[in-house]
């Protein structure tokens, strides 16, 4: 993860230097080298992505940079989007990125809970569906609203599990359980909320220098009072990235969408909520090259 950057891009490996540096843990090494269990632990796997899509964004800025009207992210990616927009420099992003991670392993620990992706349209509201189970079993809540056709429910386990089994009833083509270490996105993730309002207080917030879109509620965000709100919010509160994508959709039709980190979900997500919209994906060193390429062509 990264590896063909750093040695393609000197900004890039500048990215990853730095982020071993600001943690004091080897996550480069993590990221090129492995291993995976290692690198999947969500108070790594989180600096992780942030790193990586730093360093996309660091061998791309100078010729992308002053086109760029908005940033989105989706969960942890919104910090992402915030660095991008100079509101974090590279070392606060880092560090309150891994600070999330580790408080939302904890709040696993002590209230553990499951996650599910709900595939296929449902013949009702999956609100509904999560009111029942919650009664029914246990808590659970919708998560993720990734796009038509592919939500993601969060909470207790026996919550999850009926509301699974209500999806299927629903019509559901699949209800596939995640392999995660807590609810996130939850109610059961509010015993993170002191332990990051304290990471985000201290960390360097200003105002973005473009607008970055929020997960809870497809908001604009331009200040850094605001941002840090909205974070905290995001914690415990569903990703609500269709609104998101149709907010931003809305604003800016003839934009280019540029997904910067590994793979393409997000631009496959964004095909489904608004199919006419212009996409690319930058994750590798060939995709960096032919943004570059793109934006001087």
């Amino acid at each position: 993860m990264g590896k063909d950057l750093v040695e393609a891009f000197p900004a890039a490996r500048n990215v990853f230097e730095r982020a071993d540096a600001a943690l004091g843990i080897p996550l480069s090494r993590l990221c090129f080298d492995g291993p995976a269990e290692e690198l999947t632990l969500t108070q790594n796997a989180q600096p992780a992505l942030l790193a990586h899509g730093a360093a996309l964004w660091a061998a791309t800025r100078a010729a992308i940079g002053a086109s760029v009207v908005a940033a989105a992210g989706h969960s942890l990616g919104e910090l992402t989007a915030y660095h991008a927009a100079e509101s974090l420099s590279l070392e606060d992003a880092l560090k309150l990125v891994r600070r999330r991670g580790q408080l939302m392993y904890e709040s696993g620990v002590k209230r553990p809970g499951a996650m599910a992706a709900i595939l296929g349209d449902i013949n009702r509201p999956i609100e509904e569906i999560c009111e029942q189970a919650s009664k029914e079993a246990g808590l659970v809540v919708t998560a993720n609203y990734n796009c038509p056709g592919q939500l993601v429910i969060s909470g207790e386990e026996a919550g999850v599990e009926r509301a699974m089994a209500l999806s299927k009833e629903a019509g559901a083509k699949r209800a596939i359980r995640l392999n995660v270490s807590g609810a996130f996105h939850s109610p059961l993730m509010e015993t993170a909320a002191d332990g990051l309002a304290q990471a985000l207080s201290e960390a360097s917030f200003t105002d973005p220098h473009f607008a970055v879109y929020a997960n809870v509620n497809g908001e604009a965000v331009l200040t850094a009072s605001r941002a840090k709100t909205l974070l905290l919010e995001q914690l415990a509160k569903p990703v609500r990235w269709t609104d998101e994508i149709l907010a931003l959709a809305a604003r800016f039709p003839n934009a280019l969408y540029v997904e910067m980190g590994p793979g393409s979900v997000l631009t496959g997500l964004v095909k489904k909520i608004a199919p006419a919209l212009q996409t690319a994906t930058c994750g590798t060193a060939a995709e960096v090259q032919q943004l570059r390429d793109r934006a001087v062509a």
